[in-house]
């Protein structure tokens, strides 16, 4: 009989003493925090590459003579069965060293490289498993010493085929996760070459039709994900011609339903932002069309053998829903025709109507998402939006839904408010100010922008009460704090909220009476701030607007301060910001309007005609006309 020696004081030898005699001598336990050396690893992986054999003789460890020193230990080959388990467990075990990890994994993939025998009795010890658990570590040593003894394995003649396919499964949906949202992953992945071949090309192969549909669909969502982490071009044949029609051919009948869910969840997010991906799609197979489909589940029962049916459908109805949604939305984000494709088809906007009052808040999120994208288009605001009064359901959304809900929500609700929008009226009474108003004060930036957003299109030639009610909704105290925002998107909304608020004479004079202090220290500390030129811009068209009222431009003309900012403003390098500062002089000495002489006489006090003659000398048309035609108000 072949046996394998091992000096009788290493520790692991004692482990396996104790596997195969428990009585024999008192060692720690399994459950004892213990640090083995690579010495004493590699001990048994040499010993067993040079001295394997298929002896059917068993016996238990014990003593040989052969040793004066120290006493040795002889081991049958029969017990490597209990080796490889032990190995296997200290391999799964974390509270283990990433050394210890590591040397069992290249034990086992010498191991691994002996008889078939060895790789059998490995497969049946459950190894692959272990192996593939082993790659979620972050040791990049450990990962190499699993990744090779997998390799080992996987080129022998006794490995499975169903287990090949299996871990080709798992790698590809490994590649799916590192590369998702990741463009640093993804553009190492499009350079591997395997075998000669790049990946992106293997993982097209992938998507041929005689193979597995699970293989398909994992190597579409690889492909999409690394096009739109930016590895991949939109207009590349992988995408146009290979995976953008496969993910389509997913969302037919004949695939399954859980199959049809992963196909329309991975396409829309695969044309989201592109649109000629967008319009490609619109015309690929029908995919429109068969997308009404997926709202037909639960189908109709009418035995009782069909109630395991009606299980899985049911199952899978609010994930279908879901999926048609977010296609659908992601279809029409950009291209008026294909949204009123979208409307157009069965039961349409009855069905958003409904996904928007769901159970399912999935549901509900990918229902607005898609009445977001369909109320980019004029046409439908007035017409579908309209005869279905979609604003009620979505009303009741905003007033009680998680912040993911309510970004989506309350973007919609942006543009119902809309000036040409039959829908503001009904929002307006149904307390939407009072909602809005609380959304600027949330911590989510989101909301704030949102909030102010759809004010601003409120007070869009809104009447003076609609403006009034915005004012005291909101508070002079959350207007200034908006507008000292770190935010520049929260602070240009809430400029152009202003701004909106501050049109029309009648409305301009009513304001600034009230609020005219704080309005002026505003734009004082914007303009005097560290702001790009479009926030400078906005808030110069501001004081153009006050200078256009009856009253209200006295605030400007006995604020000498402010006066020596548009003086400035109008010399500025920026032909944006002088023109939007020509705008203010050109109200303010209009001479039709009652006090203008004396106006314009403080204006040319202070240098504001020298600034008007050298502006109708500039190579700008815009500035040139305006000076000229502000010059002649002198001269009238």
């Amino acid at each position: 009989m072949s046996a394998l020696l091992l000096p009788a004081h290493s520790i692991l030898h004692l482990w396996l003493l104790k596997l195969f005699c428990p009585t024999c001598i008192l060692i720690p336990s399994f459950d004892d925090e213990l640090e083995f050396t690579s010495v004493e690893l590699n001990v048994i992986v040499l010993e067993v590459t040079k001295k394997q054999t298929r002896s059917s003789e068993t016996a238990l460890l014990k003593p040989t003579a052969n040793s004066r020193e120290k006493p040795v230990y002889s081991w049958s080959m029969e017990n490597l069965y209990y080796s490889r388990t032990l190995l296997l467990y200290l391999l799964q075990q974390e509270t283990s060293s990433t050394e210890l990890r590591t040397e069992c994994a290249v034990v086992l993939g010498s191991l691994a490289m002996g008889t078939e025998n060895n790789v059998k009795s490995l497969l049946d010890c459950h190894i692959i498993p272990a192996l593939l658990q082993g790659l979620l570590s972050p040791e990049l040593k450990f990962i190499e010493a699993c990744l090779r003894c997998l390799r080992t394995i996987f080129t022998s003649p006794v490995t499975p085929e169903e287990l090949l396919y299996t871990v080709r499964m798992q790698a590809l949906k490994c590649f799916s996760v590192l590369a998702f949202e990741n463009p640093q992953v993804s553009m190492t992945l499009v350079n591997v070459l395997v075998d000669g071949e790049l990946l992106p090309q293997i993982f097209v192969k992938m998507l041929q039709r005689d193979k597995p549909i699970e293989m398909q669909l994992t190597s579409a969502k690889c492909l999409t994900y690394m096009c739109r982490a930016g590895a991949i071009q939109t207009d590349d044949n992988c995408i146009v011609l290979k995976t953008l029609p496969s993910l389509v051919r997913m969302c037919s009948k004949e695939r399954l339903l859980e199959e049809r869910v992963e196909g329309a969840e991975t396409l829309a997010y695969l044309i989201e932002t592109d649109v000629e991906l967008q319009r490609i799609a619109s015309i690929t197979d029908h995919l429109i069309a068969m997308l009404s489909d997926y709202f037909k589940y639960p189908s109709s029962v009418s035995a009782i053998t069909d109630i395991k049916r009606l299980d899985h459908d049911l199952k899978h109805a609010h994930e279908l829903r879901q999926a048609a949604f977010k296609l659908y939305a992601s279809l029409g984000a950009n291209d008026e025709d294909i949204r009123k494709k979208i409307i157009e088809t069965e039961n349409m906007m009855d069905r958003i109507v409904n996904g928007l009052s769901e159970s399912s808040i999935k549901v509900r999120l990918s229902a607005v998402r898609c009445l977001h994208s369909l109320s980019r288009s004029v046409q439908q605001l007035r017409t579908s939006f309209q005869d279905h009064a979609v604003w009620k359901p979505l009303m009741k959304v905003l007033q009680n839904a998680p912040d993911e809900v309510l970004v989506v929500a309350s973007s919609t609700l942006c543009n119902l408010l809309l000036e040409f929008s039959p829908s503001k009226e009904p929002i307006l009474e149904s307390g939407a100010i009072e909602l809005l108003c609380s959304l600027t004060q949330s911590e989510n930036l989101a909301l704030r922008v949102n909030g102010i957003w759809a004010l601003m299109n409120m007070a869009f030639q809104a009447e003076q009460k609609i403006k009034a009610d915005i004012l005291q909704g909101l508070s002079t105290e959350q207007l200034f704090q908006l507008l000292s925002d770190s935010d520049v998107n929260v602070l240009m909304k809430t400029l152009g909220l202003l701004r909106n608020l501050l049109s029309t004479r009648p409305h301009i004079d009513q304001i600034m009476s009230t609020h005219g202090k704080q309005i002026m220290q505003a734009v004082t500390l914007i303009l005097e701030g560290e702001h790009n030129i479009e926030v400078k811009e906005q808030t110069l068209c501001i004081l153009a607007n006050i200078a256009d009222g009856t009253t209200a431009k006295e605030l400007i003309m006995t604020n000498d301060d402010i006066l020596q900012k548009i003086k400035y403003y109008m010399s500025h390098s920026n032909a944006k910001l002088q023109l939007a500062a020509m705008f203010c002089i050109s109200n303010l000495i209009w001479n039709e309007e009652e006090g203008s002489q004396e106006r314009q006489d403080k204006l040319r006090d202070i240098g504001i005609v020298d600034i008007l003659h050298k502006l109708s000398q500039s190579s700008d048309p815009n500035l040139c006309d305006k000076a000229k035609t502000a010059l002649q108000q002198y001269l009238a």
